[in-house]
């Protein structure tokens, strides 16, 4: 037991006597995150200390200094202020110190001394993406489960490199010379918006209403369409080709265009001057000779538009997507109007050609659903747009940039109806495009109403590059007087049979 002065004085360190009838189960060990031995202590002792630190709930403003002056760590009789207990003593389990933000690499025993700390497991879809990346080389190793979660949260962020970068990552592993040149060639013309600008030509092409009472031609010619098919792909592959020309420092420094062949050094500024003039002279005239005027004009000012308005303007103003979006509404007023000059022969003008409200509408078509898919696209890389000096309103204005997703998203609705009601499709594709259209709207009201965070952007992203095929092709399915030309040829034939 104690002396009787040591238990008079709450602030006199107890000393133990040395009493040989103590024993061993009487006393305990306090077990202290310090690599110091902890001091031993009798019940007794450590129930009176708990007596005299008790306090009530009233006095939680007033707190007592009893413990202060018990020295816990080292025998002395000086007061001590609190003892501080180690951080790490708390967050010693792994999966607590992950989610507590402790950046420690080793966890506190029991007899004081240190192991080193068990990162959390993956979850099974990280462990592949994980095994993903060191098979690509992306990841080392030896990066921890962090710097991999982080690696993974910063890719998911990242848009993927687009079709140019990729041929020229082909391009440089060709050990032959005319095939390094071939797919350096190719990754000029950004082949994937070429085929899109080419599609959204063709489809309207096929949508033109013949009617064979009113044309000399009954259908629409293959040669006509090859040749729109041909000029609109070199058309399209000069104004990329100009576009890289003008911006191989600005592509440098963004994470999807840094691989692209300029940037490389596969191809020399000269080599893709030459090649962008050589393709625009061929893709005029292609459609000059072979489709009409009208549309040979179309796709010079398409050109020159791209090139020489909207890649300087990027750097000036938030109008280049305004710009950039009648840049993506012309091929389908060419397709248009070379279905209107083949229909219409030698007696076709600038002015019949286009006089038909169906090729602005699907002109118009292609003018708003740029605003959803590119306001969505660009979010994921709004800080290298920043970054490089581009003026675009995924990072000047973020609100505007929502709200014109979505205020051109429901302008998709009174388009379509605008279709049927000029009489280039049935009112079945008033019903098809209008569940179409809810789907896009639905996104990008989500993508307004909580910002790209969470998904939004990906998703409406991923919703305007379906929404755009689905829609053109139900516009060719329900074509009007498609399918009853379809029926009465069936039931024509018949009747016929019958008759003879």
């Amino acid at each position: 037991m104690y002396s009787p002065n040591a238990v008079a004085s709450p602030l006199a360190l107890p000393r133990p006597l040395t009493n040989r009838n103590s024993s061993a189960s009487n006393a305990m060990l306090l077990l202290l995150p310090q690599v110091l031995p902890p001091p031993t202590i009798c019940s007794h002792c450590l129930r009176r200390l708990t007596t005299y630190t008790r306090r009530p709930f009233s006095s939680t403003l007033h707190p007592l200094r009893s413990l202060d002056a018990v020295s816990l760590h080292v025998p002395s009789l000086l007061p001590r202020s609190r003892p501080k207990w180690h951080s790490q003593y708390f967050f010693s389990n792994g999966y607590l110190r992950a989610d507590a933000g402790d950046s420690g690499k080793h966890t506190h025993t029991r007899d004081g001394s240190t192991t080193p700390m068990r990162e959390p497991a993956l979850l099974p879809h990280r462990r592949r993406q994980r095994q993903q990346k060191l098979c690509e080389g992306v990841l080392s190793p030896h990066t921890t489960t962090a710097g991999a979660n982080q690696s993974t949260a910063v890719t998911a962020m990242q848009l993927p490199p687009d079709a140019s970068s990729l041929l020229s990552t082909t391009s440089s592993q060709q050990t032959s010379s005319w095939k390094r040149a071939l797919y350096s060639y190719l990754a000029l013309t950004k082949p994937r918006l070429t085929a899109l600008i080419v599609l959204s030509a063709m489809a309207p092409y096929a949508l033109f209403p013949v009617d064979p009472l009113l044309s000399d031609v009954p259908t629409l010619s293959a040669l006509t369409l090859t040749f729109l098919t041909v000029g609109t792909a070199l058309s399209s592959s000069s104004a990329n080709a100009f576009n890289m020309y003008l911006e191989p420092t600005y592509d440098r420094q963004m994470s999807r265009t840094r691989n692209r062949p300029l940037v490389r050094g596969l191809l020399t500024p000269r080599q893709a001057l030459v090649f962008a003039a050589a393709t625009g002279l061929l893709g005029v005239g292609s459609l000059y000779l072979g489709v009409n005027p009208a549309v040979a004009a179309l796709g010079g000012i398409n050109i020159v538009l791209y090139a020489g308005v909207y890649t300087p303007l990027k750097r000036i103003s938030v109008v280049n997507t305004w710009v950039g979006a009648i840049v993506g509404g012309i091929p389908p007023l060419m397709g248009w109007a070379a279905a209107a000059g083949n229909v219409q022969g030698v007696d076709s003008t600038w002015s019949s050609t286009l006089s038909h409200s169906g090729g602005w509408l699907l002109a118009g078509l292609l003018f708003a659903w740029q605003f959803p898919h590119f306001n969505s696209l660009s979010w994921g890389i709004r800080d290298e747009y920043r970054r490089v000096g581009y003026q675009m309103m995924v990072w000047k204005y973020p609100a505007l940039n929502a709200r014109v997703a979505l205020r051109y998203s429901l302008l998709l609705f009174p388009i379509c109806f605008g279709l049927w009601a000029t009489g280039v499709t049935d009112v079945g594709f008033l019903v098809d495009s209008s569940a179409v259209n809810g789907w896009l709207v639905r996104e990008a009201w989500a993508f307004y109403s909580k910002g790209g965070e969470g998904g939004n952007a990906k998703r409406l992203f991923w919703a305007s590059v379906w929404h755009l095929p689905v829609v053109m092709g139900l516009a060719m399915v329900h074509k009007e007087g498609l399918w009853r030309g379809v029926w009465e040829s069936i039931v024509g034939g018949a009747e016929e049979e019958e008759h003879e």
